[in-house]
């Protein structure tokens, strides 16, 4: 079933259409919004020193709700912080939840890593900050230096590091899921005010609420609102800080890829919504579009750009504000406060996140590894000194007036430092030879997750290229997508390559290509006599003629047997045979087509002949370093 001569088709699409993975969307977003955020913050340092009254006259300004006899009023500092940043949370708690149910952290022995990581990446910079104060007055705000802005974080290592392979990225993140967890529950034991028992009991009944809500499979998200709204004021009114009803809604929302099931059904309602277009199958087809995918992927949809590029800059421009001359320079340098935050983000954060990596690695003999090289654990662990938003709402919490300006210098000085660290630590790593830099980024090939879950087998599968080859890549196709037809030109030139091998594999969306079945059926006829690549090349130049009368037509182009083409096709002898790649599509999560997978890890991006080498490349040089003696 091979095909070893590779097309010499050269060519370059300029299709780039995006089908993203909600991992890669949520860094992409942090990237673009760091500078947002950037922005704000030195805005906020501009405005506070040219006319601090005016700064501090907009924030202070009162903003209540009044029904009736019953008021509620905050600051406006206050409700962003207190109100708006929950939506931040929601986010950073659907990540969290996301990463458990679709990411690397679904494999629960790889929880054991990133757990430790983050837990110890808090200790350290405490114990640091503890030991510069002493027992001072500024002691108690030891939870300013203790947690990384994960968002904050990524955005600037995209900024710093731009030849930085995201899988260093995708690590960041893995591990301080854990840090923005434990940073929540933090502000809600030791940073909130003197607790309330009757509303915290009115919070715990909201949210069983919701809970039961969810149970009972309701997804309309105007019935939630008001039981989330009336947890967030219950909350409030304890003394608890609010915004951990964000996160704790956030870890409740599932996350799961589309089933071919349900596409199909949100497929038919839309067919029967454009034979009779009336308002009632307009609802239903929209439900059913919305039924299709999982809580978790709608809601990080509708709230995560306005927490990027809205709410957590408006937090950066509120809380971010300094006057700054040089005698409270000189003096903030020398607070206890300032040190300790700075000390423990600078020193406390990589030593954790490197010591715990490499302490787990020699004690398991590399069976527990980080999943990238070690540049790239150490690059993370450098710009996990980056604590800016959660930082800055526990120093608010913690301190005020002078003490609360010498925690902003030392967040800040913190996040500049961390940043030319990083930059420094990626800077050396670039200057390093091709094949050792490759593996101080990348780290070993066999500490991946698999994503395929029926391996190639030469045997049984349709594979063109080398069978030697050190890269595999396996594309899910119909013989009808326009989409499959437009990468087509792609692969070809990507088969240009005498070290990669391609897998064709089935998977007809009949439910939106009628003639795809009978199209995948033909070629297997046409496999059975030795032209499946010959059928495969037709049928995609051809997506417009797949009816009977045209496969018979390409089978006598290619000398085919007409009658036992025609014999195959009317008993659907190798219906069999393709129904095994729709298995195989569905145990991997495959819903659309075309999906690749490039050496056994899904392929989440754009497929233009640029990132597609892109990722071939990476996937080499891992394949490369697994080859050596380790």
């Amino acid at each position: 079933m091979s095909d070893s001569a590779p097309s010499r088709m050269q060519g370059k699409t300029a299709w780039t259409r995006e089908i993203t993975a909600p991992l890669r969307t949520f860094i992409r977003t942090e990237a673009g919004s760091a500078g947002v955020l950037v922005a704000a913050i030195v805005a906020a340092l501009l405005w506070v020193n040219l006319d601090s009254r005016s700064y501090e006259a907009l924030w202070d300004t009162r903003f209540s709700i009044q029904l009736g006899s019953y008021d509620v009023g905050y600051n406006l500092r206050t409700w962003l912080n207190s109100g708006l940043m929950t939506l931040f949370f929601l986010v950073i708690g659907l990540e969290a939840r996301r990463e458990f149910d679709l990411g690397d952290l679904r494999d629960r022995r790889r929880f054991l890593l990133p757990a430790l990581a983050g837990t110890i990446g808090m200790i350290i910079p405490i114990l640091i900050y503890l030991l510069v104060n002493q027992g001072g007055p500024g002691a108690h705000g030891w939870g300013a230096a203790m947690s990384t802005d994960t968002a904050l974080a990524l955005g600037l290592l995209a900024l710093l590091g731009r030849n930085v392979p995201e899988q260093a990225r995708i690590f960041l993140l893995t591990v301080f899921v854990v840090d923005d967890l434990i940073a929540l529950v933090v502000i809600a034991i030791v940073y909130s005010d003197d607790i309330e028992v009757l509303p915290l009991v009115l919070a715990v009944v909201f949210f069983a609420v919701l809970l039961g809500l969810r149970t009972l499979g309701v997804r309309r998200g105007l019935v939630y609102l008001p039981f989330c709204v009336a947890l967030w004021g219950a909350l409030m009114a304890s003394g608890i800080e609010p915004v951990v009803a964000g996160l704790a809604i956030g870890l409740t929302a599932t996350a799961y890829s589309p089933a071919r099931g349900a596409l199909e059904r949100a497929s038919g309602l839309f067919k029967l919504f454009r034979e009779q277009p009336t308002a009632e199958l307009a609802r239903s087809a929209t439900i059913g579009l919305a039924r299709s995918l999982s809580p978790n992927d709608r809601l990080q949809r509708l709230y995560h750009p306005w927490t990027s590029y809205l709410i957590v800059p408006l937090f950066g421009l509120a809380n971010a504000g300094l006057v700054i001359d040089g005698e409270f320079l000189a003096h903030a340098f020398r607070s206890p406060i300032t040190l300790g935050i700075l000390l423990g983000y600078v020193i406390g954060k990589p030593l954790a996140v490197l010591g715990v990596s490499w302490t787990l690695a020699r004690v398991t003999h590399g069976r527990i590894r980080p999943a990238v090289g070690w540049a790239a654990v150490l690059g993370s662990g450098t710009i996990a000194g980056i604590g800016f938003t959660v930082s800055l709402l526990i120093a608010t919490l913690a301190f005020d007036g002078p003490q609360l300006a010498e925690a902003k210098v030392g967040v800040l000085a913190a996040a500049v430092l961390a940043s030319v660290v990083t930059w420094s630590v990626y800077r050396v790593t670039a200057a390093l030879p091709k094949a050792r830099k490759a593996r101080a980024l990348l780290g070993v090939a066999e500490n991946q997750l698999v994503d395929l879950v029926r391996p190639v087998d030469p045997d049984r599968d349709h594979v063109r290229g080398p069978e030697d080859a050190s890269v595999t890549l396996v594309e899910y196709g119909d013989f009808q997508c326009p989409y499959c037809g437009q990468a087509e030109p792609v692969v070809r030139e990507l088969l240009t390559d005498t070290d990669l091998r391609y897998v064709w594999r089935h998977l007809p969306l009949t439910d939106v290509h009628p003639q795809a079945m009978l199209a995948a059926q033909a070629s297997e006829a046409a496999a059975a006599q030795g032209a499946f690549w010959e059928m495969h090349d037709l049928l995609l130049g051809h997506q417009d003629d797949l009816e009977l009368t045209d496969l018979l037509r390409y089978a006598d182009r290619l000398g085919l047997d007409r009658e036992r083409f025609r014999e195959d096709l009317r008993s659907e002898t190798y219906a069999g045979r393709v129904e095994r790649d729709l298995q195989s599509a569905d145990l991997s999560g495959v819903s659309g087509t075309p999906t690749f997978f490039v050496n056994e890890q899904r392929h989440y991006g754009a497929y233009d002949i640029d990132t597609l080498t892109q990722a071939i490349k990476i996937a080499r040089a891992r394949a490369r370093i697994g080859a050596r003696p380790s």
